[in-house]
Parts: structure tokens; sequence; C-alpha cells
């Protein structure tokens, strides 16, 4: 699996470079990503540019990692395509996280 994580005193950037967050990787994004979240530090930014699928243990996966945030700390979501924006819209989730645009350039 392809995960760059990039921890600074201003935030954590976790860019996944899968096209897919689904079932069968699921599990391994979240253990892979949740010790740099559960611990305290600096806001989190997940760049999902690279995912074109997103299922609902995919979202389950983020959702988990957002829940594994200390009080007082944020989790951001940037560069939904549109099939994954579709799915945090039509589950709601929208509401619930902070979504941001691409980065300039097209990448992280």
């Amino acid at each position: 699996m392809n995960i760059t994580v990039q921890e600074d005193a201003d935030q954590i950037l976790i860019c996944m470079a899968e096209r897919r967050l689904d079932a069968a990787i699921a599990g391994q994004f979240k253990d892979k990503v949740r010790p740099h979240v559960a611990a305290n530090g600096p806001d989190v930014l997940l760049d999902l540019a690279a995912v074109e699928f997103l299922d609902s243990s995919g979202l389950g996966a983020v959702i988990a990692l957002k829940k594994a945030l200390p009080a007082g700390r944020k989790m951001m979501l940037r560069g939904l395509t549109p099939n994954v924006e579709r799915v945090f819209r039509l589950t709601r989730m929208d509401q619930v996280f902070d979504i941001l645009p691409a980065a300039e350039g097209g990448g992280a």
C-alpha cells in the first residue's frame, strides 16, 4: 500500500496514493495511519486526490481515524475525486469533515 506521511509542527499530511480505498486495504490503511493521528500533535490533512473509488469499508476507516483523534485536534480531507466526494455527500459525511479542494499543481 502506498501512503506517505509528512509530519511537521503545523500539520500531519497523509497522502493516500492508491486508486482504491476499499475492503481489501481499509484495515491496513487504518492500522498504518492510526499511530500518526492518535497521538497528541498538530491537525491532520488527509489527501485523497489519487483515490478514485471508496467503498463503505474505506469510508469506515476514514471515520475511525477521525474518531481516534485526541480532543482538540481536527482532520481535514483534501482533493476528493467526484466519485469519492459523492460517497461523502450521500452519506452526509461531508457535513462531518472539513473538505478542501485539491492542492495546487494537482498533487501534494
